[in-house]
């Protein structure tokens, strides 16, 4: 398949919110420019690659049984119905952050079971914590990626399998009780958790947050991922007020403080986030540390 945006497009910034780097069992980008995903859709698992041409054309291909549902999605999985029309900038910081990137765009996978496995493992925990544990659980319950993508590319544990899962192994993982049991209580109705892409917005955010232990946060993660909401800040995270406060006005904030910093994009806050995050802001590296807590050694 082929794909020609009609419009800029910066293929790593809007795959970014997809990754969490080079450790990403998931998503992993080869030498010769191909960045390839591994997920799980309705009809099952499959891999995904996308490769950008000098032209801008993006040529993909895809394998195992999502291999047609992922190829569909690609179109909205690079932000193709994004539309940032209305967007007003009301800081000089994100109207430059806007102008340096013109590509950036909200993209939507269609899917919340990955984004949730994912988001609930980062819940309370530093990312070098989130990362061990789902690497491991990619690796140890997830599915060999079907293709012929890198050996290290895993799909993501399957509902059933993260039913699957006992007590020991989660430990093993380092994965916390309260973690496990969020897991284990979305992965029973995790069919119904896909009607929040229906839904969107406050109302498919609040259908996720039916779920015990899925707050606030995660369920802004999820929706960042699984319909590109241009409104779902993480209120709740460790770094992003400083950051957002940081660059804005020049001091700290703390949620209240960045809400009504942020008040003026509504409904794009979300949007306002992004410009920032991708502009290169971060949260002044000062203060204390997160401790390190590995749950195997409890």
């Amino acid at each position: 398949m082929r794909f020609t945006p009609g419009y800029e497009l910066d293929l790593d910034a809007v795959l970014g919110p997809l990754s969490r780097g080079s450790r990403s069992p998931n998503v992993v980008r080869t030498e010769g420019g191909v960045t390839w995903l591994a997920a799980n859709t309705a009809d099952g698992a499959g891999t995904l690659a996308l490769l950008r041409r000098a032209d801008g054309e993006i040529e993909a291909e895809a394998w195992g049984p999502g291999a047609d549902r992922l190829l569909d999605g690609v179109p909205a999985m690079l932000g193709a119905h994004d539309d940032d029309s209305a967007f007003v900038a009301h800081h000089d910081v994100i109207a430059a952050a806007r102008r340096r990137n013109p590509g950036l765009r909200l993209g939507s996978t269609g899917r919340v079971w990955d984004a949730l496995v994912l988001a609930v493992l980062e819940q309370k925990v530093t990312s070098t914590e989130a990362l061990r544990s789902w690497g491991e659980l990619c690796r140890w319950f997830g599915e060999q990626a079907p293709g012929p993508g890198p050996v290290r590319l895993r799909v993501p544990p399957t509902p059933v399998a993260i039913r699957s899962i006992v007590d020991w192994e989660w430990h093993r993982a380092g994965v916390d009780l309260k973690r496990r049991t969020t897991l284990i209580n979305a992965a029973r109705v995790a069919p119904r958790l896909e009607k929040a892409v229906e839904l969107k917005g406050v109302e498919g955010r609040a259908w996720l947050r039916k779920v015990p232990g899925i707050g606030v946060w995660t369920a802004a993660e999820i929706a960042q991922r699984a319909w590109g909401d241009p409104d779902a800040v993480s209120f709740g995270d460790y770094n992003i007020p400083s950051m957002v406060g940081h660059a804005l006005v020049g001091t700290k904030l703390d949620d209240a403080g960045m809400s009504e910093v942020l008040a003026p994009y509504s409904p794009q806050r979300q949007r306002a986030v992004r410009y920032l995050s991708t502009a290169g802001f971060r949260r002044p590296r000062f203060g204390p540390k997160i401790e390190l807590r590995d749950y195997r050694a409890m």
